[in-house]
Parts: C-alpha cells; sequence; structure tokens
C-alpha cells in the first residue's frame, strides 16, 4: 500500500469546481492507474493554509495529469508518496493513536415491515448523532472510542449530478472526525486502514488516517 499527497493550486478553476463536485477527482484518480480500475481511498485535508489531496492505493499513483488538471505541475515535487507498510507493521493491539476520518455518517429511514424493505438512507445531521455513529462502527472496525477524546471538526454538503446514472442528483454530507482512538484489534484495524469506513468512498469519504500518540514515561 502507499500513501501520497498532492499539493492543490485553488487559483485554478478546475480545482474549485471539483472541491464542489468531488466526482472530478475521482475521475482523475482513476486515471492515475494503468490496468483494471480498483477502488482507491482518497479525502480532502487542509493543512497551515494550504489545501491536499490525500491518497491510499495498492500502487503507486501516476498523478501527473491530475498535478496538471488540480495542482503545481510546475514544482520539482507535484506530489509525494510513501510506503504504507511500516505503519501497518506498527499496529498493535491496545496501542493509541491520534486519527482523522472523513465519513458519511448515514442511517436508514422507516422502512416497510410488510414487505421487508428497508428504508431510505439518511444523513445524520448533528454533532451528536454523527458521534454516536463513529462510536457504533469502532468494534466493528477495530477500535474504541471515548466521549470527549474525539471531536466532529467539519461538515459540509456535495450536491452534483451523476451522469452514469442518468444524470441522477447526488447529494452527499461530508463529515471530518478528530480525535484519539485505542486499537482492539490490530488484523481488523489494519483492514479498516486500507478499506474505510462507511459510504461515500468514490468521492472522498471513509479515509481513516493514524499518527501514534507517544505515552509519557
Amino acid at each position: 500500500m502507499y500513501l501520497t499527497r498532492m499539493r492543490l493550486d485553488v487559483t485554478k478553476r478546475d480545482t474549485m469546481r471539483a472541491l464542489a463536485e468531488p466526482k472530478y477527482f475521482h475521475g482523475a484518480i482513476e486515471r492515475s492507474f494503468a490496468g483494471e480500475r480498483k477502488r482507491n481511498l482518497w479525502r480532502l485535508d487542509a493543512l497551515g493554509g494550504e489545501q491536499y489531496l490525500m491518497l491510499l492505493s495498492e500502487e503507486k499513483p501516476d498523478l501527473t495529469a491530475a498535478a496538471e488538471q488540480f495542482g503545481h505541475a510546475d514544482v520539482s515535487a507535484a506530489w509525494e508518496t510513501r510506503d504504507y507498510a511500516p505503519l501497518l507493521a506498527r499496529i498493535q493491539d491496545g496501542t493509541r493513536w491520534h486519527f482523522r476520518l472523513t465519513a458519511n455518517p448515514t442511517k436508514h429511514g422507516p422502512g416497510n415491515a410488510a414487505t421487508g424493505q428497508r428504508g431510505k438512507v439518511m444523513p445524520h445531521i448533528t454533532a451528536e448523532h454523527q458521534q454516536r455513529w463513529l462510536m457504533g462502527k469502532a468494534p466493528n472496525h477495530g477500535f474504541t472510542l471515548m466521549e470527549g477524546e474525539f471531536l466532529v471538526v467539519q461538515n459540509q454538503w456535495y450536491q452534483f449530478r451523476k451522469p452514469a446514472t442518468g444524470n441522477r442528483p447526488v447529494s452527499l454530507l461530508s463529515v471530518t472526525f478528530e480525535g484519539m482512538l485505542t486499537v482492539t484489534d490490530a488484523e481488523l484495524f489494519r483492514r479498516t486502514l486500507t478499506e474505510g469506513i462507511g459510504r461515500g468512498k468514490a468521492y472522498g469519504m471513509g479515509m481513516l488516517t493514524v499518527v501514534r500518540v507517544v505515552e509519557d514515561a
């Protein structure tokens, strides 16, 4: 696995359009790999006043075209890629990590009891319900969370049309969480890091990243 970061040029019209409609980033990412298309995790991060595209993939990407469209193709290192294996190898039961997750917390609305049909998928709107959603997901993804140790730091709606499905409208709520977690099942947590959490992965949601907490002696 490889973790890649590309700094975005927000003065470009294509970048601003993609920040509002993430389907354009999705297409550019798919074109950054040769051969059969695979689902890759990605998200947008803001750091130090800059916007970045973060990408986790099985293969090293070639972001030449993406950098020309959205980034800084004129610099010597338009993007940087690192081997993700060393971090995965450090995951152990009981270890504590700072985390950042951009996800699409959802629930099912009322269904049809007579037919067994599930209700419409709906987003969790409030920070309280978004946090409950993540705490509920944690045990099945190899970690645990404590109340008061993580926060919702950003909410953003995306609304666009999807030509591949008859130009139907798509409405997604992107929610970013930050805080601390504890690994309870190392193998399962490694799979979570590489496969993501929740819906909307094609549109920049589901990607969890971690930095090891150094405990005081």
